[in-house]
């Protein structure tokens, strides 16, 4: 009985907090954890922990070109706050910087995804296309 009753208020717990959470917030937050997915294998190569695989590159540049044009619109006014967002004010007050992130990110995996063709070439590019996410995170995203 008291199963059944922790699992109905984690149930109900969960279910308040998807309506909390803005439609925007939640997509969002789906796009972004499939860049971050997809990059997830990129850190070890290029730090030699794993070895070089252009397979999962491309893969990751493509999920990049696919999802960071997606991602930079789903920031409306009313996504602010709600769904444990750690979105920081200055997206809306200086969106300008905050889309051209957003842009760049995806020009440069764009570019990455014909000049990567092995691992030199991998350790060259690939930098300039993480780069992105670092001054967005540090600008834009709470701690």
């Amino acid at each position: 009985m008291r199963r059944f009753i922790l699992s109905s208020v984690l149930i109900a717990l969960g279910a308040t907090a998807a309506l909390a959470q803005s439609p925007a917030i939640a997509q969002r937050k789906d796009a972004l954890k499939s860049m971050g997915n997809a990059l997830r294998p990129v850190g070890p190569m290029l730090r030699g922990e794993a070895p070089f695989a252009l397979a999962d590159v491309q893969e990751a540049l493509k999920v990049i070109t696919e999802k960071a044009p997606v991602a930079a619109k789903l920031f409306p006014p009313d996504s602010k706050e709600g769904g444990e967002t750690k979105a920081l004010p200055a997206i809306w007050t200086d969106n300008a910087k905050f889309t051209a992130l957003f842009a760049k990110l995806e020009a440069d995996a764009k570019a990455a995804q014909t000049s990567i063709t092995d691992e030199a070439s991998f350790k060259a590019n690939m930098p300039k296309v993480l780069g992105n996410c670092g001054a967005c995170h540090n600008d834009f995203r709470a701690k």
